[in-house]
């Protein structure tokens, strides 16, 4: 277990550990077609896709690698999706959100609602100073999101993903981007 994991609380959610029990969810959210086309990655072909990610994500949280919650709604176990902090940069206290939610939880604010808990979590108890965040482009729910929560853009790459830095409060060396 990470050492700096902390399950996360809110209004709707409970943000939690990944766990072996959650193959059958990460499962369909890897093989998700449009999930995938967002995200830029191969889709899952079986179960053991799932259970072989889970393992990784494990073993990178030990290092303190990633940290990675299970999104789900208060009173269900059942992920919902899942947010984590990687590409941790320990001395620039930085590091990289990313997020996915199943389709059927999409379009309910439930990934406003998480990504508000995790940047509070990122700058108060991880003490990040710089949280980033690189959405396809094509995004534009995931680039709302996070521009609802101050991230500005810096830069778009060759491949179409766009580059977003949100700086902690009251650091003020937050630039708007191009």
């Amino acid at each position: 277990m990470n050492p700096i994991f902390t399950n996360l609380t809110t209004e709707r959610l409970f943000l939690r550990d990944l766990q072996p029990d959650d193959a059958e969810e990460i499962y369909r959210l890897r093989k998700d077609e449009k999930v995938n086309e967002l995200i830029g990655r191969q889709s899952a072909v079986t179960i053991d896709d799932a259970r072989e990610f889970i393992g990784k994500i494990l073993l990178l949280a030990e290092n303190y690698e990633v940290v990675m919650w299970a999104i789900t709604l208060i009173g269900s176990n059942k992920l919902a999706g899942t947010i984590l902090y990687w590409h941790i940069e320990r001395l620039k206290d930085k590091a990289e959100v990313g997020y996915e939610l199943l389709p059927e939880y999409q379009g309910k604010g439930i990934m406003t609602e998480a990504l508000e808990k995790v940047i509070e979590f990122g700058f108060k108890e991880l003490r990040f100073k710089t949280i980033t965040a690189n959405p396809n482009g094509k995004n534009l729910k995931s680039i709302q999101v996070l521009e609802r929560h101050g991230f500005v853009k810096t830069s778009e790459d060759a491949d179409g993903y766009w580059m977003y830095e949100l700086k902690e409060p009251g650091n003020k060396n937050q630039e708007p981007g191009p």
